[in-house]
């Protein structure tokens, strides 16, 4: 029996799997990944958007055991952080420790629901959201099957730790070790979650913004303490950093995630198609919203919706009037967006113009959409030539200067776009200028 498969990748060439990760390739809830679009609808934008969260799965897994195998070289480990990583140590340890990192990446985007993040959101309970379906399925009964069929068996608490991180899991307990593999997948410096999406969606989406030099990052990754701060230079929790001849890289991919976010993920197309999606499963589930039983949730896929939507566009059904601006291209159009001489006016000028627009023609000709990036530079630690450790955003003024990405849109209704258009042109200055109207971004 071949215990080495290999699947030919175009953002890695080849990914190599053994036998048991194969195992979780042909289960049901891994399969289910080939029918969820990775970036939504954004091939209705860019057409050669349709890749799957399929293919992203395979590529984080071979990105996280490359990283698992640098960061653990015994050659780029110091003895302080043998000390306080006991598993670095214990070749026994860090073998296991390494499937399970695998199996982790494997399974971090399970419990997607049909067209990604889309309408994830709106549409689950306040306390749900896509990792806590990842989380049920990772211990159901039909994954456990395959965990302890591994040899030494792998523990279910374990992957599901490692696939979501301690942010999405404040229930669980995590030992340092724990979260520094957890990092390598799900890290907001330099997890290989982030790094695989940059570089397949810029392929597929066909824009240069999220390519990097990705292998120079990955070779210069290490387990460093942080940096040092305070009189005491008291030192806390190691945490993923980088040497000094990696900083660049590390700067570059910051640098694509601003990008990509500025000019793919919150295109203004895409960001109604979003609504417009949403505004229909709202009608055509039973609910009005996502069910979170696991065997519901693997019941539903992006073909499932599709076929509801084709069917509501041409015909007089459920949620008729959003599939119609989806299928048939008769999306609401951006009418108003966020820029800096009204945000210095009015940092609401975005909810003041569709509240105008709304009351003036009637709000469900509009759609207001917002969002702030919680922070732009990340703090990690730096490894210095001379060995000391430094703070990313100390050393480097790229990291310390990437704006925050903001958007705030408003769309209208083809039918009163002209008119609405004109209408706020005249009144723009009054709208946002409006006395007592002040306010933050989220």
């Amino acid at each position: 029996m071949k215990y080495t498969h290999e699947i030919r990748d175009p953002i890695h060439v080849f990914i190599r799997l053994d036998s048991d990760e194969r195992k979780v390739l042909d289960s049901r809830p891994f399969q289910r990944l080939r029918h969820i679009h990775q970036l939504a609808m954004t091939y209705l934008i860019y057409p050669g958007a349709t890749h799957k969260r399929f293919e992203h799965s395979l590529g984080v897994m071979e990105l996280a055991g490359r990283v698992f195998d640098i960061v653990t070289n015994p050659d780029n480990v110091t003895d302080e952080i043998k000390r306080l990583l006991g598993p670095l140590n214990a070749p026994e340890q860090r073998a296991y420790w390494r499937r399970v990192v695998r199996m982790a990446a494997l399974c971090h985007d399970i419990g997607h629901l049909p067209f990604s993040h889309a309408a994830e959101k709106e549409l689950l309970p306040d306390d749900w959201d896509h990792e806590k379906l990842t989380r049920d399925i990772i211990v159901s009964e039909e994954m456990k099957t395959i965990w302890e069929s591994v040899i030494p068996p792998l523990r279910s608490e374990h992957i599901e730790k490692l696939a979501v991180g301690p942010k999405r899991a404040t229930d669980l307990k995590f030992t340092d070790w724990e979260t520094i593999l957890t990092e390598i997948i799900v890290g907001d410096a330099f997890g290989v979650d982030r790094i695989d999406y940059l570089l397949r969606d810029s392929h597929h989406v066909g824009v240069a913004y999220g390519r990097f030099d990705h292998h120079r990052l990955i070779d210069t990754l290490r387990i460093l303490p942080p940096a040092q701060s305070g009189e005491n230079g008291e030192s806390q929790e190691p945490a993923l950093g980088v040497e000094e001849g990696g900083i660049q890289s590390a700067e570059a991919l910051m640098l694509a995630r601003y990008f990509m976010y500025s000019q793919v993920y919150f295109h203004p197309v895409r960001r109604i198609y979003n609504i417009h999606l949403t505004d229909f499963l709202k009608e055509w589930l039973d609910s009005g919203a996502f069910v979170t039983n696991v065997e519901s949730h693997l019941k539903l896929t992006d073909s499932k919706v599709t076929a509801a939507l084709w069917e509501a566009a041409f015909a007089e059904k459920v949620g008729h009037a959003h599939a119609r601006r989806i299928v048939r291209r008769e999306h609401f159009k951006c009418l108003y967006r966020r820029n800096p001489e009204d945000v210095s006016i009015n940092p609401e000028a975005g909810e003041l113009v569709f509240k105008a627009l709304a009351d003036r023609y009637g709000e469900e000709h509009f759609r207001h959409d917002r969002y702030r990036q919680k922070s732009g530079a990340l703090d990690f630690p730096v490894r210095m030539r001379d060995g000391r450790i430094a703070s990313s955003i100390s050393f480097s003024e790229v990291l310390s200067n990437i704006p925050v990405v903001s958007v705030d849109y408003v769309f209208a209704s083809r039918q009163f776009f002209d008119e609405a258009h004109t209408w706020l042109n005249s009144n723009r200055s009054t709208i946002i200028n409006k006395p007592g109207e002040a306010g933050q971004d989220e």
